[in-house]
């Protein structure tokens, strides 16, 4: 069965481009095409989604050009400045790069004023005519903000990272992510969410997979079969794991009751179809 991997980063690591990264982390390390393609291969993954890292045109550009010289990679979510004028002409030029399926901003770390700005949404309109669905990333507590942004756009596709990055806790689900995930499957331009990016999100010292698998049972049972995307978050997943293929053997077998068209939706066709792979 086809596997695409719908979220993962890549990265030549410098601490002045990373202040984000710890420089004693795993993290602090070079992750390009060798090293993707050597997780990848261990994990049974046949192709990947790119998503930037750095909110700056030129890793847009670079991950377009590793796109097109390493075939795992089926596509990137890169970052153009959504916020600044030139918008339209920067979404006309990109718009003739094959590799670029669709665009992010890290809204987890702007205030709520960002979320409200009419430069950022006069930046989401100038999406729609171009195709371009819109990587949502918000943390649980954002989710008022995430769905406002919903509203505001019905005509720009967007697809929700990491289930909202809820608050993990072991033997629990939150309550206020079941409540606004539910609102936010309502909306029919969220076309996808990810399971993906959960491992960073646990508070505790130890994983628990049945917590986690948990929170995938939820998010499918909100959002259906038709919705749901895989996807690692690697390498930020190396937080709190030892491998790349650690979370792709966990969701697989967690999964492996399922019939085999709702595996495949899961596992490849939805991110085919978000995308537009």
């Amino acid at each position: 069965m086809a596997l695409i991997d719908a979220h993962h980063h890549l990265w030549r690591y410098d601490a002045n481009d990373y202040p984000w990264i710890p420089a004693e982390s795993r993290l602090a390390f070079t992750y390009l095409g060798d090293e993707l393609e050597a997780a990848a291969a261990s994990a049974g993954v046949t192709g990947t989604v790119a998503v930037q890292a750095r909110q700056c045109i030129a890793e847009t550009a670079a991950l377009c050009d590793l796109a097109a010289s390493c075939p795992l990679i089926r596509g990137v979510v890169g970052w153009l400045p959504l916020i600044d004028e030139s918008i339209p002409r920067l979404l006309e030029q990109w718009s003739e790069t094959s590799a670029l399926k669709g665009l992010r901003h890290v809204l987890q770390e702007e205030p709520a004023e960002f979320f409200r700005d009419a430069r950022f949404h006069r930046g989401l309109a100038a999406m729609v005519p171009h195709g371009l669905p819109y990587d949502l990333l918000i943390y649980e507590h954002q989710i008022p903000l995430g769905i406002e942004l919903l509203d505001a756009h019905p005509q720009l596709p967007m697809i929700l990272d990491h289930i909202a990055k809820p608050v993990i806790r072991n033997g629990e689900v939150s309550a206020t992510w079941r409540d606004g995930m539910r609102q936010l499957a309502t909306r029919d331009n969220l076309i996808g969410v990810k399971i993906s990016g959960m491992v960073t999100e646990v508070r505790d010292a130890n994983l628990d997979d049945a917590t986690l698998c948990r929170y995938i049972d939820e998010t499918i049972e909100i959002f259906g079969y038709d919705r749901v995307l895989f996807g690692t978050d690697w390498p930020v997943c190396l937080l709190r794991v030892e491998e790349y293929r650690h979370w792709p053997d966990l969701v697989r077998s967690h999964l492996a009751s399922l019939s085999a068209s709702e595996q495949a939706a899961i596992f490849s066709g939805n991110a085919e179809r978000c995308y537009k792979l």
